[in-house]
């Protein structure tokens, strides 16, 4: 644990992104006190200064201020500053670089190096992955949340009109709007993610019933899991439990996520995840 205000943290975010929820669900587990700033998502004022325009964004203070930027890098970054205390947390991140790439259709993205990575010395490495099979479970099932669970969301969540408007309802109330822009995003919003949604299915091959999907995705964790762990890492969540967990968490009080709850086997995992969080978090 760090002595109180030697890291100050700023997480702008969407409350309703799964990324971003899997970042707070990572700093509430270490017991980090971080500040919220909700972004509008039309406007995106909040983030004007920087040239990263997604979100979360977290800025960090550990004596110089320094932007993080892509939910998977923060979370690495910082767990390796909470275990490794060699390096500062600058010469940390530029262990994770931006690499731009243009897509088959011209489009530019910037990925980030080794982003699943923690940045660790031969001793410490061992310490928190005592055999190398443990480590590389872990990156394996953050990769497979970013890469596959996530994609599964908004097919869901948006899986018909009644579910896409119930959906920005949610986005609405839990996100920075005024009352007009609010109004205009929840029926504009519903009827564009309906249909994009629908884009999104068709992208990523799934099958007409996107439900098949989440509940197959689902059931497949809770297998790696197994029996006889209470997490994957073991009696304490792992960096890939708390991805999972927040991805998963943004569906709560959905349609989409009672049905999950009803139809496969993670409301076990699930209730534990709940409550160490709950218990460890600030």
């Amino acid at each position: 644990q760090l002595p109180a205000g030697s890291l100050q943290l700023t997480l702008y975010q969407y409350k309703t992104c799964p990324f971003c929820s899997k970042v707070r669900a990572f700093l509430d587990y270490h017991r980090l006190p971080y500040e919220i700033v909700e972004v509008n998502p039309i406007m995106r004022r909040e983030i004007k200064f920087s040239s990263y325009r997604k979100v979360p964004i977290l800025l960090a203070n550990a004596g110089s201020p320094l932007q993080l930027n892509d939910s998977s890098v923060i979370i690495s970054a910082i767990k390796t500053y909470l275990i490794s205390r060699r390096n500062s947390l600058e010469e940390i991140v530029s262990f994770y670089p931006p690499v731009k790439t243009v897509t088959e259709k011209g489009k530019e993205v910037v990925e980030y190096e080794n982003k699943y990575w923690l940045m660790l010395d031969e001793k410490e490495t061992k310490r928190v992955y005592p055999v190398k099979e443990v480590r590389v479970e872990e990156m394996k099932w953050r990769k497979w949340a970013d890469d596959w669970l996530v994609h599964l969301i908004s097919p869901n969540v948006y899986r018909t009109p009644k579910e896409a408007l119930a959906s920005f309802d949610y986005i609405v109330r839990e996100g920075k709007f005024g009352t007009l822009e609010g109004l205009f995003a929840k029926y504009v919003g519903a009827v564009a993610m309906f249909f994009v949604s629908k884009r999104l299915k068709k992208r990523h091959q799934l099958r007409d019933d996107v439900r098949e999907d989440l509940y197959e995705a689902v059931n497949e964790w809770v297998k790696a899991v197994g029996k006889n762990r209470l997490f994957m890492g073991g009696n304490q969540p792992n960096l890939a439990d708390l991805a999972v967990y927040g991805v998963l968490r943004v569906m709560e009080g959905l349609e989409a996520f009672d049905d999950m709850i009803v139809h496969t086997n993670i409301q076990p995992w699930y209730q534990r995840m709940e409550e160490v969080i709950q218990k460890t978090g600030v």
